[in-house]
C-alpha cells in the first residue's frame, strides 16, 4: 500500500522539477538574450561615436581606401558599357606622374581583367598605344591572380595553380611590350614584379627589375609595397630581407614620399606576437613618428596617402596615443579597402571596433 500512498508524491516531485527545470532554462535563455541586446560589444557603433561623426561598419566602403577621383569612375563606368576613350583620355591627361599613372592603371586593369570587351576594342583601333599596351599587361598579371584565388597553397587547386602559372607566363611578353612602347614609364616593371612574385623569379631578377624602377622613379609608392611583398616570408624572402629593404627605402627617402610608413607595413606582414608591448616599444614609436611626419609633408592629393594614414590610425591605437589615431581615422573614415583591415574578412568590423574603441577613450579624457 505505500506504493499508492508514495507515487502520487513522486508524481508531483517530479512535476515540480520539471517546472523549475524549464524555468531556469527559459530564465538563461532570456538573459542571454537581455544581455546581447545590452552588450556594448554587439558590433554595433556607439552613439557617442556616431555623434563625433563616424559611420557605423555597415556604411564602411571596403573596396577603396579613399573616395575615387571623379574622372577614374567615369572612366569605369564608360569601360562597363564597352567605351575605351574615358580611360584613354584619362591616362593621356596623367603624363608622366607615375604616381597616379598607377594608381589608375591598377583599378582599371582589374575592370578588363573581368572583361576586356573594351580593351580590345581599343587594341583594335589603336593597336600601337602604350597606354592600352600597359592596361592589357596589368589586366593579365591581375586576371592571373584572379585564377589562383587568394587561399594558401593548401587550399589551391592544381587546376587554378595551373591557369595561374599560364596566365602569369603570358604576362611576360606583355609587361615587357608596355615597357618598349613607353620606356620612361616604371609602372610595366611594376606590373612584372608581380609575374616574378607568382613564377618564382631568382632575387637576381628582381634585382633588375627593381633597378629599372628606380631608375625611373626612384621613390615609387606602388612600386615599394609591390617589392616589398616579394621580400616578405609569405613569398619569396624572409622576414629579416623584407625589413632590409623597408628600412633602408625608408632612410634614403625624402620627406613627403610616405615611403617611410614601410618599416611599418613590413614589421605588421610578419607580427606574429600577441604581446601589446611589441607595438609600444621605443622602436616602435620612432617608426610611427617618421610615418606620421612623412604624412604630414605629402602632396594632400597623393593618390596613396590614405593608405598611409589607415596603417597610422592603427599603430597609433595600439601605442595609446588616442587623440593622434582619431585625427587619423577621421581622415580616412567610411573606407578600409587598405592595410591592415584588407587582410581580414571582417575588416569593416575590425576597424570600426578599433575606432571605437579608440574614440571613446578621447571621449573620456575630455
Amino acid at each position: 500500500m505505500l506504493w499508492v500512498v508514495l507515487t502520487p508524491i513522486v508524481l508531483a516531485l517530479a512535476a515540480l522539477g520539471l517546472w523549475f527545470l524549464k524555468a531556469i532554462v527559459q530564465g538563461a535563455i532570456e538573459g542571454w538574450r537581455s544581455a546581447s541586446d545590452e552588450d556594448p560589444e554587439n558590433g554595433e557603433t556607439p552613439d557617442e561615436v556616431i555623434a563625433e561623426g563616424f559611420l557605423p561598419a555597415e556604411r564602411q566602403n571596403t573596396d577603396h581606401s579613399c573616395p575615387e577621383p571623379e574622372a577614374l569612375t567615369r572612366a569605369v563606368t564608360a569601360a562597363g558599357t564597352g567605351d575605351w576613350r574615358p580611360t584613354a583620355d584619362l591616362l593621356a591627361a596623367t603624363g608622366r606622374d607615375w604616381e597616379w599613372r598607377a594608381r589608375y592603371s591598377e583599378r582599371l586593369s582589374g575592370v578588363a581583367a573581368k572583361d576586356d570587351a573594351w580593351l580590345l576594342a581599343w587594341e583594335t583601333e589603336r593597336p600601337d598605344d602604350p597606354d592600352a599596351a600597359l592596361i592589357r599587361a596589368r589586366s593579365t598579371v591581375r586576371l592571373a591572380w584572379n585564377v589562383r584565388g587568394g587561399q594558401r597553397a593548401q587550399h589551391t587547386t592544381g587546376e587554378q595553380f595551373e591557369g595561374f602559372h599560364r596566365t602569369l607566363a603570358r604576362s611576360r611578353e606583355e609587361n615587357a611590350r608596355a615597357a618598349a612602347l613607353n620606356p620612361d614609364d616604371p609602372t610595366p616593371f611594376i606590373s612584372e614584379i608581380w609575374t616574378a612574385l607568382g613564377l618564382g623569379y631568382p632575387q637576381a631578377d628582381m634585382d633588375r627589375i627593381w633597378d629599372e624602377i628606380t631608375a625611373r622613379a626612384p621613390h615609387h609608392y606602388e612600386a615599394h609595397f609591390s617589392a616589398l611583398q616579394f621580400w616578405c616570408e609569405k613569398w619569396r624572402g624572409s622576414k629579416e630581407l623584407a625589413m632590409e629593404f623597408a628600412q633602408r627605402a625608408a632612410a634614403d627617402a625624402p620627406l613627403g614620399s610616405l615611403i617611410k610608413v614601410f618599416p611599418l607595413i613590413a614589421h605588421y606582414e610578419h607580427d606574429e606576437s600577441d604581446d601589446a608591448e611589441v607595438e609600444r616599444s621605443p622602436e616602435m614609436r620612432a617608426l610611427v613618428d617618421a610615418a606620421l611626419a612623412d604624412a604630414h609633408a605629402a602632396d594632400p592629393g597623393h593618390p596613396r596617402l590614405a593608405e598611409v594614414r589607415h596603417m597610422l590610425a592603427y599603430f597609433l591605437s595600439l601605442q595609446d596615443r588616442d587623440e593622434a589615431a582619431v585625427e587619423q581615422f577621421r581622415l580616412v573614415d567610411g573606407y578600409v579597402g587598405a592595410l591592415p583591415w584588407r587582410y581580414w574578412p571582417d575588416g569593416a568590423e575590425r576597424y570600426c571596433e578599433l575606432r571605437d574603441e579608440t574614440v571613446l577613450r578621447v571621449i573620456e579624457s575630455r
